[in-house]
């Protein structure tokens, strides 16, 4: 179909500290509107808005807050949203969200819509972090999978790790499309040493973790990295970007075993967050159930090696410019003195080679090849190297 085509996005547990989410709807809508297509954007709020933006329009409608989730929204009034679907008559409807808005799959099928359920998490995964166990978790995770592999016309996945729950249990409508990363924005000349003292405060490592802090992201790890480190004599220090339920706790934790650990709050600001990046040694990332990992392949592409769980899809992601570990504080300290004993310029431009591999132009052909949707105009994302 070579028509200009408006693809209407919905989406949850996005709010303005949100992270990878939230810059890959931002990125992937800014490559639609390149394309010649119409990208709508509809996400929860405090309170109803509608605007043009860079990504194309983004409606707010206002949703109810999860407990406990440190301010996620969701879109819970179904009656108001599907008013708004059948205003909005889509061409294409695209879902980033597996569970609460699985719905929408049923309603596009009848209304004929051609549709796609983003997978940015494992179900299984998810479950097993929140303390399910892991025959309990695959067996729920399979009858949710293949409603969800009913509901949508194709189930979009960003690595082949995590289409193996969906090829488990015979699904025949999933495509891969990888994500990206700015490559502008994220490059090793942002390495600053002056910044980088400021952060080590003395210390010989500077150990990045930026993620949300919450359960399924295991911050904790960090921590336990950090005391292993520094038990074995390794002059470590922590910088935490990100925010979460878990930020108090882990705070305390980290003052009461006098853990040298820094937490910062969301970064806001972009390039700060690059510049912190470029800044360390190691980027930590724990999270078993990362379908992906945008903030660490943000990493590599500042140069910065990535130490991932061996339980997520990030290890085919990072490759040799960084090493998989398991899921214990001790294996993560294992994994980070290894990379340190790599040259320092040698793991730096082996990040920066792996990150090349993934520009947002390449990740939005792919999500649109997904909704048979083409190119009317010579694709450019803004800001990306072609």
């Amino acid at each position: 179909m070579s028509g200009s085509l408006r693809i209407v996005r919905l989406a949850n547990f996005v709010t303005p500290s949100s992270g990878g989410l939230r810059t890959a709807l931002r990125e992937l809508g800014r490559g639609y509107c390149a394309a010649g297509h119409e990208p709508v954007l509809v996400v929860p709020g405090e309170r109803e808005s509608d605007e043009l933006t860079a990504q194309g329009r983004v409606i707010t409608l206002p949703g109810i807050v999860l407990p406990g989730t440190g301010g996620y929204r969701v879109l819970a009034n179904r009656r108001r949203l599907r008013r708004l679907l059948e205003t909005l008559a889509p061409d294409r409807l695209e879902v980033s969200d597996r569970t609460s808005l699985r719905w929408t799959g049923e309603w596009a099928r009848r209304h004929r819509v051609p549709s796609v359920m983003v997978s940015h998490e494992t179900a299984d995964g998810v479950l097993r972090t929140w303390g399910l166990p892991e025959a309990v978790a695959g067996r729920t995770a399979d009858r949710l999978n293949l409603r969800s592999a009913w509901a949508y016309s194709r189930i979009v996945c960003t690595t082949e790790w995590a289409e193996r729950e969906f090829v488990r249990i015979g699904a025949r409508n999933v495509v891969r499309a990888p994500l990206g990363v700015d490559l502008r924005r994220c490059r090793p000349g942002r390495r600053s040493t002056a910044l980088r003292a400021r952060h080590a405060r003395g210390a010989d490592v500077l150990l990045v973790l930026c993620s949300r802090l919450s359960v399924e992201k295991r911050p904790g790890t960090a921590l336990d990295a950090l005391g292993a480190l520094r038990g074995r004599g390794v002059r470590a220090v922590l910088t935490v970007a990100g925010d979460g339920p878990l930020r108090d706790g882990l705070e305390r934790r980290a003052r009461a075993q006098r853990l040298p650990a820094v937490f910062l709050g969301h970064l806001g600001d972009r390039e700060e967050l690059a510049d912190l990046q470029a800044a360390a040694d190691v980027c930590l990332a724990p999270g078993p159930a990362e379908t992906f990992g945008l903030a660490a392949l943000e990493a590599l592409a500042c140069g910065t090696p990535v130490v991932a769980s061996a339980s997520s899809a990030l290890p085919e992601v990072i490759g040799g410019a960084g090493l998989a570990a398991a899921d214990s504080g001790d294996a993560f300290a294992d994994a980070v003195q290894q990379l340190l004993a790599r040259p320092e310029a040698t793991r730096r431009t082996a990040a920066r080679a792996r990150a090349e591999l993934f520009g947002w132009p390449a990740a939005v052909e792919a999500f649109l090849a997904a909704h048979d949707a083409q190119a009317r105009v010579r694709m450019r994302v803004p800001g990306v190297p072609t």
